[in-house]
């Protein structure tokens, strides 16, 4: 092979890797969110694992991709060990779809339906659709159909680019020389191993042999070693993601290693016993028939399901293993985990694990302001150290998800996950304010016992009233924002109005109460201190709702809308209002 054959080569096999990540891309966020839902919801046991496995990778046509994934679940905790290992063994099988496809390029005859089958023909036909969806289309769905067949049409020319760089070898002695030394089974499995880990993908290395096999010099000799060491090198992969992760996720990765690598020791070991037992007149001839893409695809196929179907009895065994490996030490799960550095190769899951975090994080905070109005009533030391805990959590939670979400935004993601980033940046602010301001009541609650501050019977009643209100005012807009339910959400204004009114009632009536002498300085502090925070509490609530309904308007001008909404005649908001302002009537 001659720089200019080399050049060839290389530049095909560029190519050929960028159509692969391109196609594998697109065919990501074509699916969204629903195969990870799907992964993780639905492992119920081995075999179900594996199913799903096989076919989620088949969809993104990399197991590598896959694996990631799954050590990136039980790193977060939504998926156990014993449900990640038969995904494992599913995601094996799945990625033996890519050397089908490539096969088809042997596909012969003069019939057009036969010539249109062959990727040089179709490939060109897919490229010029792909390439009208990508740039003429403005839906989404329709852009990642684009980029999926760009995809594969780039991958098809980089496999026939390798193929033709290696058109002269056909005849080169020294080439064969070369490939007969990978008949040597260790060597084969050797080169297979680190060709895979060089590309980081089983499906390319197993291209680049597809490739090879167009000069008819690639024997089963040849072949069956080096797809074995295929097997252990995309292994490298998962091992890499699993750095830094906790024991469940490096055990995960470790399934994956000791998977392949017994696989792969067990079928070299019976292919040798094989020859061994096999006279040489037959064996000799047997695996030195020349093979075909067609050969090489078969082939990967069935030593990948023999491994899975050699091994899945004893999944059990290869948990145990990684347990072994990885011992058990005391330790706390934190739900900050769900942020997994993995997720952003990802970003449908990415946006689904920034959600669930977000949620959790919202519930503390709706949970941190109950408890704190509770302590105005009755104050307990244990409900004090939750609040503070809680608090902490948020404000961890706050910082963590900020510079996730802006990494994540600038990923490449559909018009919903871009939405879903802007509408969780746009929030997590508000909610940690809630709970800074269940906080603020916490001091003042402190502050109520330790100088033993009472309120008239009249400013404790209204007290209750403004704080039923606040209490189902961020009730609402939590619900409304875990649920995405924005029905709900347009409930929180009317509410946040009223609110409002309270606050100015109350503090009308307070300015009477100390003129009148009914209360003192002290305690008018402490009053106003209370429904300023009740007031905020319900503001914040108003951003959230009102974010959720700009957003899904796709539009963010919030200003715009609320004072439209105060200034019009919106029957819904008219009703909504004065069916809260009868409900938290002071005078009632």
């Amino acid at each position: 092979m001659d720089i200019l054959q080399l050049f060839t080569f290389i530049g095909g096999l560029a190519m050929f890797l960028y159509g692969m990540n391109v196609m594998g891309a697109g065919l990501q966020k074509l699916a969204g969110g629903r195969l990870e839902k799907i992964l993780e919801r639905l492992t119920t046991n081995r075999f179900t694992g594996m199913l799903l496995g096989l076919g989620v990778t088949a969809v993104i046509q990399s197991s590598s991709a896959t694996t990631v994934m799954i050590v990136g679940f039980v790193n977060s905790g939504l998926m156990k060990l014993s449900q990640a290992t038969g995904v494992i063994m599913g995601a094996n099988i799945g990625t033996t779809v890519t050397a089908w496809i490539l096969a088809m390029s042997e596909i012969q005859g003069d019939m057009l339906l036969l010539k249109l089958l062959r990727p040089e023909y179709f490939s060109p036909v897919l490229a010029a659709v792909g390439i009208v969806l990508t740039m003429g289309s403005k839906k989404q769905s329709r852009k990642d159909i684009g980029a999926i067949l760009l995809g594969f049409a780039v991958l098809m020319f980089g496999m026939n680019t390798m193929s033709d760089s290696f058109s002269s070898l056909k005849s080169d002695p020294n080439f064969a020389r070369i490939l007969t030394m990978f008949e040597n089974p260790l060597l084969g499995l050797l080169a297979g191993a680190v060709l895979t880990a060089i590309v980081q993908s089983s499906s390319a290395s197993v291209g680049i042999l597809q490739a090879l096999s167009s000069t008819g010099a690639i024997s089963y000799a040849c072949a069956i070693p080096v797809i074995l060491g295929q097997n252990i090198g995309t292994c490298v992969t998962a091992l890499l993601s699993s750095i830094g992760t906790n024991k469940n996720a490096r055990r995960a990765a470790l399934i994956h290693l000791y998977f392949n690598v017994i696989g792969a020791v067990v079928c070299l070991a019976l292919y040798m016993l094989l020859g061994a037992l096999i006279p040489a007149d037959v064996w000799i001839p047997l695996v030195s028939t020349r093979m075909g893409m067609f050969d090489i695809a078969v082939t990967h196929t069935v030593l990948k399901l023999a491994i899975t179907f050699i091994l899945l009895p004893f999944s059990k065994g290869l948990e145990k293993l990684a347990v072994i490996s990885v011992p058990d030490k005391a330790g706390k799960r934190d739900k900050i985990q769900l942020l997994d550095e993995r997720f952003l190769a990802t970003p449908a899951l990415a946006v689904e694990q920034s959600k669930r975090l977000t949620d959790e994080m919202a519930r503390l905070s709706c949970q941190n302001l109950s408890d704190a109005i509770n302590l105005l009533k009755n104050f307990d030391p244990k409900t004090v150290d939750r609040i503070n805990e809680n608090e902490e959590k948020v404000d961890h939670y706050e910082d963590k998800l900020g510079t996730y979400l802006v990494r994540l935004s600038a990923a490449s993601l559909t018009v919903h996950d871009s939405r879903e980033v802007s509408m969780l940046l746009h929030s997590i602010g508000d909610i940690e304010r809630i709970s800074d301001h269940a906080v603020n009541l916490l001091h003042t609650a402190q502050e109520i016992k330790e100088k033993n501050i009472e309120f008239s019977a009249e400013a404790a009643r209204e007290l209750e009233i403004m704080s039923l209100a606040v209490l189902e005012i961020t009730q609402l807009a939590t619900d409304a924002f875990c649920n995405y339910d924005i029905g709900l959400a347009s409930k929180v204004e009317p509410l946040e109005q009223v609110v409002d009114l309270l606050k100015a009632q109350l503090k009308a009536r307070h300015i009477e109460r100390l003129q009148k002498g009914e209360c003192t300085t002290m305690t008018g502090f402490v009053f106003s201190d209370l429904i300023t925070n009740y007031e905020r509490v319900a503001d914040q609530c108003s951003n959230i709702a009102v974010c959720m309904i700009q957003i899904s308007k796709d539009n963010f001008d919030t200003h715009k809308y609320l004072n439209t909404l105060k200034n019009s005649d919106d029957e819904s908001f008219r009703r909504l209002y004065e069916e809260y302002r009868a409900k938290y009537a002071l005078d009632a």
